[in-house]
């Protein structure tokens, strides 16, 4: 375990502060309620805290839109808020991630009205300004992720601006050096603080195609997709250039000690894999969304993590995430008995795993209807919000569920069926067994930062194990994704459970193939035919 660092043998776990714990009665999460309740990471047994955007924005996508990187949003607490929490977070053996967002800044920044002031204005440059396209419209085809053109005409300089996302978040020129020496020195103001690390924002957006050509029509767009798909984003995103551009803040990073640098990247395995940089150079870890978007069954997710381990660079460490704020959740995408096996796939595969708040629990997405969505894009395409997998935590089964003593900003779902502190009295609850999971996960390296091994299976079950090179210690994970009683045959001697997902058998099991009952999965411990007496 020595031999690596913090962020490759840790859990990260991500923190939506609206929806984590409202300190101040006004139903939006903030700073000091992340403070007060620490002790539920401790005792879950995560290592890292990542925060959504908590710095100062107009809120049009709940801080995804920037108007000061160096500050914190009143909504949230202030400088001091956020420095009791780093000392809190560090005083309890924790570490704290920043969702940093330097693709686009909110239209209320002062660098973008200083720039939209006028064609010759001193940070005119610091986004992307394009003139009309001869018949007037925009430059050229491109979409905005929510819908709609990503261009909006600007009539006191005749120009348009790009912004990936909503009109009132301008994308920054990420080729000009002003721009990148400004947000490394963000980076550096928040390091200074103590901040472990960064969640970099759609960091494959950074640069765009230096020609602004077209992107090409989407061949199998259909109707019910996004608009955002009708497109293929060729020349948006994903541009050679950008990894210059990350390895600037990768320098800015590293002259702190024991930081990481993790970027949000929607791409293939292949393309996803390029973000580790020349020799390891860009972010530590490209986040991999990949467990989210396959079909949740066993040859896929098989095929999956084999193609994901031989695509990784030589030194180049994995990861993997179940679920965040901007995807359906584990358990309404699979059903609540497999997000339980799924949760033994991710604190069990190799590398680092990232837990969303409220799967340890078993939260599903909560109905929010239209007339009450706070997400832009349900307002702009209806059908494809993300507030169901925002809503709030239910802490105790009160008809608030000890998140607030106001009205909520956004809907609770139902605490009394579902709820952290009755979990926590339940020895067998999905509490329970992240608990257990990442108890064992922390206590054995093998699981942590050992070997990955594939093991030949059938049908519903996908099985692997996870060796510690230096002492040889073994584990057989066995996961059964189906609905049906499988039979594990690939056994050679006598198998021990140490961790069933129903969390009710441990021991030594029968000789023979291993019965695993419907959505059950189970870790094992295996004496070879010579060790059997």
């Amino acid at each position: 375990m020595t031999d690596h660092l913090w962020w490759q043998r840790g859990v990260v776990y991500q923190v939506y502060p609206r929806s984590f714990q409202d300190s101040d009665g006004d139903g939006i999460g903030d700073l000091e309620g992340v403070r007060r309740r620490l002790d539920h990471l401790v005792d879950l047994g995560v290592d890292a805290v990542w925060l959504s955007p908590i710095f100062p924005s107009p809120m049009a996508d709940f801080g995804y839109d920037v108007a000061d990187y160096c500050g914190v949003d009143p909504i949230f607490g202030s400088l001091d808020d956020l420095d009791r929490l780093v000392a809190d977070v560090h005083g309890r053996g924790l570490k704290l991630i920043l969702d940093f967002v330097p693709n686009h800044s909110s239209d209320q920044h002062p660098w973008f009205v200083e720039s939209r002031s006028s064609r010759t204005a001193s940070k005119r440059d610091w986004y992307i300004w394009r003139d009309p396209a001869p018949d007037g419209g925009p430059p050229n085809n491109w979409i905005s992720n929510f819908g709609g053109p990503a261009w909006t005409y600007d009539p006191v300089t005749g120009q348009y601006y790009h912004h990936a996302f909503l009109t009132e978040q301008p994308d920054l020129n990420w080729r000009n050096p002003e721009v990148r020496a400004a947000m490394a020195d963000v980076l550096r103001f928040w390091l200074d603080r103590g901040v472990d690390g960064f969640r970099v924002d759609v960091i494959w957006h950074l640069i765009k195609d230096a020609g602004f050509r077209d992107n090409p029509v989407n061949p199998h767009y259909c109707a019910e997709s996004p608009d955002i798909a009708r497109l293929l984003q060729l020349h948006s995103a994903d541009q050679p250039e950008v990894f210059d551009a990350i390895a600037e803040l990768r320098a800015a990073v590293d002259a702190y000690d024991d930081r990481v640098l993790i970027g949000e990247i929607y791409l293939p395995v292949e393309r996803l894999v390029a973000y580790y940089g020349a020799e390891l150079g860009g972010v530590h870890l490209p986040f991999n969304f990949h467990l989210i978007l396959a079909p949740w069954n066993a040859r896929a997710i098989a095929r999956l993590i084999e193609t994901y381990e031989a695509a990784l660079p030589p030194g180049g460490w994995p990861n993997w995430v179940l679920g965040n704020h901007d995807q359906s959740r584990v358990a309404s995408r699979i059903g609540a008995a497999q997000a339980r096996v799924a949760a033994m796939l991710l604190l069990t595969l190799r590398g680092t795993p990232t837990l969303y708040y409220g799967d340890e629990i078993g939260m599903s997405d909560v109905p929010v209807p239209h007339e009450l969505a706070q997400d832009p894009w349900e307002k702009n395409e209806p059908g494809h919000g993300r507030d169901p997998a925002r809503t709030p935590m239910p802490w105790n089964r009160s008809p608030k569920g000890g998140f607030t003593e106001g009205a909520p900003w956004l809907p609770m779902g139902d605490p009394a069926a579902l709820n952290v502190a009755d979990q926590a009295a339940d020895p067998r609850s999905t509490l329970a067994l992240h608990r257990a999971l990442l108890a064992l996960r922390r206590a054995h390296p093998a699981l942590s930062v050992g070997a990955y091994e594939s093991v030949p299976a059938e049908g519903d079950l996908l099985a692997y194990r996870r060796r510690d090179p230096t002492t040889g210690e073994t584990f057989l994970i066995v996961l059964n994704l189906g609905p049906d009683e499988a039979m594990f045959d690939a056994v050679d001697g006598r198998l021990t459970t140490v961790l069933s997902t129903h969390l009710d058998h441990s021991g030594t099991e029968p000789e023979g193939p291993l019965r695993l009952r419907p959505d059950e999965g189970r870790i094992l411990t295996h004496l070879g035919p010579s060790q059997v007496g």
